[in-house]
């Protein structure tokens, strides 16, 4: 395995892993899960944007294709129509801008434009994806796990043990990447918390985190407002769980998460504020959150 670095390289920005950094989700589509298509025109996600920056994220993440569990597949005319004209706009903010897509047309189209991220829960196995990120010099990727596909993953969730079937997963794509010459700097891992697992699945992958952290690469991890949160706090509405999220956050960070994707910003930096208060004062040598890091760096 490689070894985790300190920062994520990414286009335009080099960002420091030292300490956990947010990841905020503006979603521009019509059918979200959680935000019922409240940012899908260019002038709202914008504004969107802005307001998660004053709310301390680090990262922004575009999205213009749902991947709820059933949701139909995007076309790429209609994908590129909600994401070209956020992004054109979106990196004048002048932070890393992270987009989610499978799609090799919309990753070259964005990085283009001078997106930051492509962030694919497909993790590069469309045909073509590959060699999109592969012709960048410096994007930054992000790998995410997924059983089957959008459409089935939940009719059929996985079986057995999770962990080491997700580390194995990105053995074999990032053997792909390493033999197209990219950087592991630029990578980082996603678990893929709800997609294709059971509730059960997903919280083994948060109670055996430390365990993934031996595949040497930064982790990014979104639970938040996922069906398994719904699952074990019986909140049924997506938009009220925000404090179970903000909770699942927190656990993933002090597992060594090194990003957490997040609807809830404010919240999330907020609770990320009282957690480093506590690390501060801990002894020395106690800090678990400290040993991921170090099992990161050298595994």
């Amino acid at each position: 395995m490689t070894a985790a670095l300190a920062t994520w390289q990414t286009a335009r920005f080099a960002i420091d892993l030292a300490q956990p950094r947010v990841m905020g989700i503006v979603n521009v589509t019509p059918d979200s899960f959680s935000d019922g298509g409240a940012h899908a025109s260019t002038e709202a996600a914008l504004r969107h944007c802005e307001q998660l920056l004053k709310e301390g994220a680090d990262i922004l993440d575009i999205g213009g294709e749902s991947t709820r569990p059933g949701s139909p597949a995007v076309p790429l005319d209609a994908e590129l129509a909600r994401v070209l004209p956020v992004v054109r706009e979106a990196v004048r903010l002048d932070v890393p801008l992270s987009v989610d897509t499978y799609k090799p047309e919309v990753m070259r189209a964005v990085l283009e434009l001078g997106a930051d991220i492509v962030n694919d829960v497909w993790a590069l196995r469309q045909p073509g994806a590959c060699e999109a990120v592969a012709a960048h010099p410096a994007c930054g990727i992000c790998l995410m796990h997924m059983h089957r596909d959008p459409q089935t993953m939940q009719s059929a969730p996985m079986q057995g043990d999770v962990v080491p079937e997700v580390l194995s997963f990105w053995v074999q794509q990032l053997a792909q990447l390493r033999a197209l010459g990219i950087d592991p700097s630029r990578i980082a891992l996603d678990p893929g918390i709800g997609f294709g697992k059971t509730v059960a699945q997903n919280f083994a992958l948060l109670a055996r985190q430390r365990e993934l952290l031996g595949a040497g690469f930064p982790l990014l991890l979104g639970w938040s407002r996922k069906s398994s949160i719904g699952a074990v706090s019986g909140i049924e509405n997506a938009s009220g769980r925000v404090v179970p999220s903000v909770a699942a956050a927190v656990l993933a960070v002090e597992r060594g998460a090194a990003i957490v994707r997040v609807h809830d910003v404010r919240e999330t930096v907020s609770a990320l504020a009282v957690w480093r208060a506590m690390k501060a004062e801990e002894p020395r040598g106690d800090s678990h959150a400290s040993q991921d890091r170090q099992q990161q760096q050298n595994p």
